[in-house]
């Protein structure tokens, strides 16, 4: 059973597949006793944003540890756990609000997922 971080810092049984923050000053607590919490409840996917480092980590938990996702070879950071979920990480450190839409479009006009979306809907009418 999965268990994930509640708004209250407690745990519950499911958990996120994704957390994204932005770490301005915290980068720290976000990267070790948070990362260290994510990790054991489960949450697939973590991506911090370093403003101060103009970094972005995007990471995914593989067998109990947190593995960054590496860019494909557009530069782009692509979701496993949400196929069509890309993000420019050039573009969010450098604020390019229409080229992080135009990717995130991109990803969701993909056929990776189209799969994804037309997967879920048959979950829900199973």
């Amino acid at each position: 059973m999965r268990r994930a971080v509640r708004p209250g810092g407690g745990l519950r049984e499911r958990g996120p597949e994704l957390i994204v923050e932005v770490s301005l000053s915290s980068a720290s607590y976000d990267l070790g006793p948070k990362l260290r919490l994510y990790r054991s409840a489960g949450v697939l996917e973590y991506i911090t944003v370093l403003l101060t480092e103009g970094q972005v980590i995007w990471r995914r938990l593989v067998a109990g540890n947190y593995l960054p996702i590496e860019p494909d070879s557009r530069g782009l950071l692509p979701s496993v756990v949400f196929p069509g979920l890309w993000l420019d990480p050039e573009a969010l450190v450098e604020r390019d609000g229409a080229r992080l839409l135009k990717v995130l479009n991109h990803g969701l006009e993909s056929p990776e997922h189209q799969r994804f979306v037309e997967d879920l809907a048959s979950r829900r009418s199973a």
